[in-house]
């Protein structure tokens, strides 16, 4: 069993409005970035959801590190809070009523009434000061660049310390000009973070900066792997 990266292999069966699709995903990466790649509609988004546990497969397994997150023939399914992924949306999913230091914080809670502890306070801190964005720190997404949205939502999905980090086409919202400035920005964090990282795009630029294992995922399949 591969105990240093991700072994998955499920299927899912999505079906409305009479239409249905299939999603078969069967692959192995112990390479410290991969890229799943692919035309829109091919399922790359729900292929990442399914690993974050924010969508259920109908059957299969997913491996992460060794440890199972779910099987179903054993009846098992980790929320996706217990699988221990950051996770960053395409369109970065911050609260918009929420600060950016209160978004980063958000994660750290203990519950979704309790306030983070000193030690998460300071790591909310930490996390502003790595990304720049204490000039920003009061402000809510709505008054913010994109670029600080998308280091918002970064420094979000970082805060907790994940095991690994799920990226969902996290350039697309940007410029041309923005997305190659943070492209080398994210490319410097994760040479620092040494943290795994799955990252799904239909850019060729991300594919060249980050594909160090690259899958290409069509009509719901892995068809190819370099």
């Amino acid at each position: 069993m591969n105990s240093t990266g991700f072994e998955i292999s499920f299927h899912k069966r999505l079906q409305g409005q009479g239409r249905h699709f299939e999603l078969d995903i069967q692959f192995s990466s112990t390479a410290p970035r991969t890229v799943i790649h692919g035309p829109s509609g091919a399922g790359k988004t729900l292929c990442l959801q399914a690993i974050a546990g924010l969508l259920l497969p109908d059957s299969g397994r997913i491996v992460f590190a060794g440890q199972p997150l779910f099987d179903s023939s054993a009846g098992l399914a980790l929320p996706a809070r217990a699988r221990g992924f950051g996770y960053l949306f395409q369109d970065y999913a911050l609260f918009p009523h929420l600060n950016v230091r209160q978004n980063i914080a958000f994660g750290l809670r203990r519950g979704l009434f309790n306030p983070p502890r000193a030690a998460s306070e300071a790591s909310v801190e930490h996390w502003l000061q790595a990304f720049e964005l204490q000039p920003v720190a009061g402000l809510k997404p709505a008054q913010l660049s994109g670029g600080q949205r998308q280091r918002t939502a970064l420094a979000r999905a970082l805060a907790p310390q994940p095991r690994a980090l799920l990226l969902d086409e996290p350039f697309a919202a940007l410029d041309s000009a923005l997305r190659e400035r943070l492209r080398e920005e994210l490319a410097e964090l994760l040479d620092r973070l040494a943290i795994p990282v799955l990252l799904i795009s239909h850019d060729e630029q991300d594919l060249l900066r980050f594909g160090q294992q690259r899958l290409l995922l069509r009509e719901g399949r892995i068809v190819e792997v370099g």
